[in-house]
């Protein structure tokens, strides 16, 4: 489960970088009751989205020429620096390098070596998200990727990750991810190799994406559909897991909902 005891190497933050703040805002508005507030002038119009009081991510603008509309995950560390040198000399790439958000934390941007684009955020005034694991907010992150061994490799020496595979129906395997010395109770996400053709939202490159718990999945489903988005997958339920369905904002950013099987 993903918890707010944020430990090095655990998702800790998410925003959505999209072509039009305003729009997202309100898509976001209706389908999970968020509300959006942003900062002060100056910072391309991010903000942050809240629920009951408690922030469950952000929303920016778009700032890279031909990026596509997606959410980004952003992992705890103690040291952004020391990570994003970590992250040359294992063979990933530096998209935006370590700076400071005005007191608020340290952050910098990265790409995988099979070419996941990811975060990292160094806390400061802000530690992260303030509520997960409840209904309108966080509650897993995944990794769909071409090379799960390779990306098992990198993000274990990167983070200290530990993962456990587990056999789906149809020969699969899916492999559940733990922050460093954190037992199953701590585990935050999962990865899962697919080939290129199957990676549809990113044109074949490998990306990770946030689930959010809801209540109702169904109705959730139909609120996207009723403001603008699409679901390329569900509901369905998973034994085990709960019902679930892969969606689409009306920007083509992908997101998945999950009515947990214990809710």
């Amino acid at each position: 489960m993903i918890t707010t005891d944020f430990v090095p190497g655990s998702p800790c933050w998410l925003d959505l970088g999209a072509p039009d703040v305003e729009a997202a805002a309100r898509f976001y508005g209706s389908v999970f009751g968020w509300e959006f507030r942003p900062y002060e002038e100056g910072t391309g119009g991010y903000g942050v989205l809240r629920k009951d009081g408690r922030t469950v991510g952000a929303i920016g603008a778009l700032t890279e020429e031909g990026a596509r509309s997606a959410w980004m995950i952003y992992f705890d560390t103690r040291d952004a620096d020391a990570t994003t040198q970590a992250v040359k000399r294992l063979g990933g790439t530096v998209r935006v390098v370590p700076l400071d958000a005005d007191g608020e934390g340290r952050m910098a941007q990265f790409t995988d070596p099979q070419g996941a684009q990811f975060a990292v955020w160094q806390p400061g005034k802000t530690r992260g998200l303030e509520v997960v694991d409840e209904p309108g907010s966080l509650c897993w992150i995944e990794l769909y990727t071409t090379d799960a061994a390779a990306a098992k490799e990198f993000y274990g020496e990167l983070f200290g990750w530990t993962t456990q595979d587990m056999a789906l129906p149809g020969g699969e395997t899916y492999s559940l991810i733990a922050p460093s010395g954190m037992g199953r109770e701590r585990m935050h996400g999962g990865l899962m190799e697919m080939p290129a053709d199957q990676l549809a939202p990113t044109g074949g490159r490998p990306y990770w994406h946030p689930v959010f718990a809801v209540e109702d999945c169904d109705a959730t489903v139909a609120g996207v559909a009723e403001n603008g988005g699409t679901v390329q997958m569900g509901p369905e339920d998973e034994e085990g897991v709960g019902r679930l369905a892969l969606c689409l904002d009306p920007s083509g950013a992908d997101f998945v909902v999950l009515t947990p099987a214990e809710m």
